[in-house]
């Protein structure tokens, strides 16, 4: 499925007019590889898109990351409503350079806005999400020790916008506490033969708005460590987002993937372009 079809599908899904919510520019975030809101790597508190109260919003994006032995390439859209729901759908193609072959995952996602709000208010907004997601190209994981193709993320986010705080620029800080059965976030399995119960990892992001719609920002994601033949590493990001207008944001960073599959300092770009309506 590729961008042209996502496009025109997530739009029609929302609202036969297309036209963009009335929530403030920049504060649906961007898209995650796994479809939800937030920056790179990890899902924020927010919904993406920028429906307000009894509004349908929808984006679609294509982003693509690129390190040493590794091509990560995702494509995906959402559908949000009431700025409370956000139903997100991504499918990832992580290509394997240097050993050859390809591991492909879908990730499909609902997030439910709890309490608290991103901007104005002194509680935060807190977001409850799940994540199912099906390995498509499970001989592999499988032959590696992976014990199922399938797994369900849960994650609690918060998400706040705190005004004036490095040189009279607004600070956008985000904490996800995410319980998981992943390898790889998905991408070699979920679980092994001798361990296949839940673990909580944090994720966290720091962004400076250094105005209405630029931004500079930092993500940490750590990640279980099951599979035995490899060593598994967090994940980190720094990233610029120019979010054009309602309707256009363009994502690009460094990604530090650490050791992925016994191959080691997994490090390059990250790029991504977002559609909202």
């Amino acid at each position: 499925m590729t961008l042209k079809v996502l496009l025109p599908l997530a739009c029609l899904l929302a609202s036969t007019a297309c036209q963009a919510g009335s929530r403030i520019i920049a504060t649906g975030g961007a898209s995650s590889i796994e479809g939800s809101a937030g920056g790179g790597i990890v899902p924020w508190a927010v919904l993406n898109g920028y429906a307000s109260s009894d509004e349908w919003g929808a984006t679609a994006f294509a982003s693509q990351v690129g390190v040493d032995d590794f091509t990560l390439k995702v494509q995906g859209a959402s559908v949000s409503y009431d700025n409370r729901w956000e139903w997100s759908f991504a499918r990832q193609s992580f290509k394997l350079d240097t050993l050859g072959g390809q591991l492909r995952q879908d990730v499909f996602g609902m997030k439910y806005h709890l309490a608290g709000e991103l901007l104005y208010t002194a509680l935060p907004q807190f977001s409850l999400g799940l994540q199912y997601k099906k390995q498509r190209d499970f001989a592999l994981p499988q032959a590696v020790g992976a014990h199922n193709d399938s797994g369900l993320d849960f994650y609690l986010a918060a998400s706040k916008v705190l005004f004036n705080q490095v040189a009279g620029r607004n600070v956008l800080l985000n904490a996800t506490l995410r319980a998981t059965r992943a390898n790889q976030t998905g991408l070699l399995g979920f679980g092994t033969a001798g361990d296949n119960s839940y673990q909580f990892v944090f994720e966290g992001s720091a962004v400076v708005l250094l105005n209405y719609n630029l931004a500079l920002g930092v993500e940490f994601k750590q990640k279980p460590n099951q599979l035995a033949f490899a060593n598994e590493q967090h994940w980190r990001d720094i990233f610029a987002a120019w979010f054009v207008n309602k309707h256009l944001s363009l994502v690009a960073g460094f990604a530090d993937l650490g050791s992925i599959a016994g191959l080691d300092q997994q490090q390059g770009y990250y790029l991504s372009v977002e559609g909202a309506w």
